[in-house]
């Protein structure tokens, strides 16, 4: 994947990835998809691998499950493997609800030497020590959220490095439940930070709350595609 600005970026930047990929020989397609606000909810290593678990389940976020769905869709159709989009999205329900994805996935973890406890049981993955939730400041409508400054916080929590030596703290990270376009009353729970440092927690607070662009009117939920080049 890729990050671009803006969806015309976007669209000239798939369109080059996809000539080549032709030009390759290989069946492909581009799917423009949103990164203006998070996919799902969680944001951090294991965070992130709890709420991929909870998806295998059948409990995980819609919006993420919706985006699975898509990205998996066009995966099964361009290997052969479904006739169209909307049967190869009913191929991938299937085996979530029969259980058979998870049970793959048990299997991809044991066979790379992973402890397979933690994906029978994901609370015994790591978790910080410090977990705070995260108040809206006024009320309104969610109008934007920038990702990037989001991403950096993270970063900064200890979940990504700022160099190639930091060491990652996989238990660290926010959830996000909320999205653009939802309207909240001050005091509403925005989120939470887990964090392993108190005063890393208090700088990745303002740096979420900074992010967040608020409106007095309604805002528009944002799509989770902007469309699809092949």
């Amino acid at each position: 994947g890729a990050f671009v600005p803006n969806v015309e970026k976007a669209q000239e930047l798939a369109q080059v990835m996809v000539d080549i990929g032709k030009d390759a020989g290989r069946k492909i397609v581009a799917l423009l998809s949103d990164m203006n606000q998070p996919l799902g909810h969680a944001i951090g290593n294991a965070l992130e691998v709890k709420e991929a678990i909870a998806a295998l389940q059948g409990d995980g976020p819609a919006g993420f499950w919706a985006h699975c769905l898509e990205v998996g869709g066009h995966m099964l159709r361009l290997a052969g493997k479904a006739d169209s989009l909307d049967a190869g999205k009913a191929m991938i329900t299937a085996v979530r609800d029969n259980g058979s994805a998870f049970a793959k996935f048990r299997d991809m973890v044991a066979a790379q030497g992973g402890d397979v406890a933690q994906v029978d049981n994901p609370d015994l993955l790591p978790s910080a020590q410090f977990i705070e939730q995260v108040v809206a400041p006024r009320s309104g409508w969610i109008a934007a959220m920038d990702t990037t400054a989001i991403g950096w916080a993270n970063v900064r929590l200890g979940a990504g490095r700022l160099v190639k030596s930091d060491k990652i703290d996989h238990a660290v990270g926010m959830i996000l439940p909320t999205k653009v376009g939802e309207q909240l009353e001050a005091g509403h729970i925005l989120g939470e930070i887990h964090a392993n440092d108190f005063e890393k927690l208090a700088t990745a607070r303002e740096e979420l709350l900074a992010a967040i662009t608020w409106s007095d009117e309604p805002v528009e939920p944002l799509p989770h595609f902007y469309g699809t080049v092949a």
